[in-house]
C-alpha cells in the first residue's frame, strides 16, 4: 500500500485539487484508493459532497481514541462514495483542537500511521490532504507517508510558503534521522502571464533536484469539476488539467522507496 501526503505550509496552492485528481487517475487505473482529510476545514470532504458536521464518526474520533484503536473503529470512520468507488477518512472541525488538547500526549505524532496499519491490504493507494499549518496533524501525515507531494502556485507569494515547507522537511528529517522524499509540483501555471514563467524559472534554479519537470496548468475545467464533486479525470478526462495530473501520477508511481533512514 503506497501512502502519499500532499502538503504545503501555504493555503490556496492546490493541495486538495491535487489529492482529488491523483485519486481520480488511480481510480481510472483500477486501483483501490483511500483519501484522508487531515484539515479541520474539511475541504476534501466538502469537495466530495460530504457535510462534515453531519458525520457520526471521523478522523477526530480516531485521534481521541488513539490509545485504544481497533480495526473496527477505523473502518467505522471510513465513508464509501459509491459514485466514484472512492473511500474517504473524513475530517471535521474537532481536529482544530488536537494540538491544544492532545498535542503533548505520548505517541500523538504516529496516530495516523497506526490507523493505516489496520488498513494494510485493503487499498493500493492512500492520499493524505494536509492542513497548511505545521502541527500534530501535518507531523502525522509526514510520519505515515512514503512520498510528499508539494504543490506550489507559480507566483512569488507562494514561493515563500514553499521555502518554509522545505525548511520544515529538513529540520524534521534531521531530528528523526530521516530524509523525506518529496516532489515539488508547480501548479496554476498561466502561459499568458509572465509571472508564471518567472516563478517557474526560480523553482528550476533553486529546487531542480526535487522539482517535477512539468506543470499543472490553469484550467477552468477544475472549477466545473469541483462543482460536480468529481475529479477532473472523471468529468473531462481529455482536458489539459486532467492530462497533467495523469502525468504527475505516473511520476509519483515511478518514485521508489520512501523515508531513507540515516541513523
Amino acid at each position: 500500500m503506497k501512502v502519499w501526503a500532499v502538503a504545503n505550509q501555504k493555503g490556496g496552492v492546490g493541495k486538495t485539487t491535487t489529492v482529488i485528481n491523483l485519486a481520480g487517475v488511480a481510480l481510472k487505473e483500477g486501483k483501490r484508493v483511500l483519501v484522508v482529510d487531515t484539515d479541520p476545514h474539511s475541504s476534501l470532504g466538502y469537495y466530495l459532497g460530504l457535510d462534515a458536521d453531519r458525520l457520526e464518526t471521523s478522523l477526530f474520533d480516531l485521534f481521541k481514541s488513539h490509545e485504544n484503536l481497533t480495526g473496527d473503529l477505523v473502518k467505522q470512520a471510513i465513508v464509501h462514495l459509491p459514485v466514484l468507488g472512492l473511500d474517504i477518512l473524513p475530517a471535521n472541525i474537532g481536529l482544530s483542537v488536537i494540538d491544544r488538547a492532545m498535542g503533548q500526549d505520548a505517541g500523538m505524532g504516529l496516530v495516523l500511521k497506526h490507523v493505516l496499519k489496520f488498513l494494510e491490504g485493503r487499498y493500493d493507494l492512500v492520499l493524505i490532504d494536509c492542513p497548511p499549518i505545521l502541527g500534530v496533524l501535518m507531523v502525522n501525515a509526514l510520519a505515515a507517508c512514503e512520498l510528499i507531494v508539494v504543490p506550489v502556485q507559480t507566483d512569488f507569494l507562494a514561493l515563500k510558503g514553499l521555502e518554509r515547507m522545505i525548511k520544515t522537511l529538513v529540520l524534521m528529517g534531521k531530528t528523526q534521522h530521516i530524509e523525506y522524499r518529496h516532489l515539488i509540483v508547480p501548479t496554476m501555471f498561466d502561459r499568458r502571464n509572465q509571472i508564471s514563467f518567472t516563478a517557474l524559472e526560480y523553482l528550476q534554479n533553486e529546487f531542480q533536484s526535487h522539482l517535477w519537470d512539468r506543470v499543472i496548468p490553469i484550467d477552468n475545467s477544475f472549477r466545473n469539476a469541483s462543482m460536480s464533486h468529481l475529479p477532473l479525470t472523471h468529468l473531462a478526462g481529455s482536458s489539459r488539467g486532467a492530462r497533467a495530473y495523469s502525468l504527475l501520477f505516473s511520476e509519483c508511481m515511478s518514485k521508489e522507496g520512501g523515508h531513507v533512514n540515516r541513523s
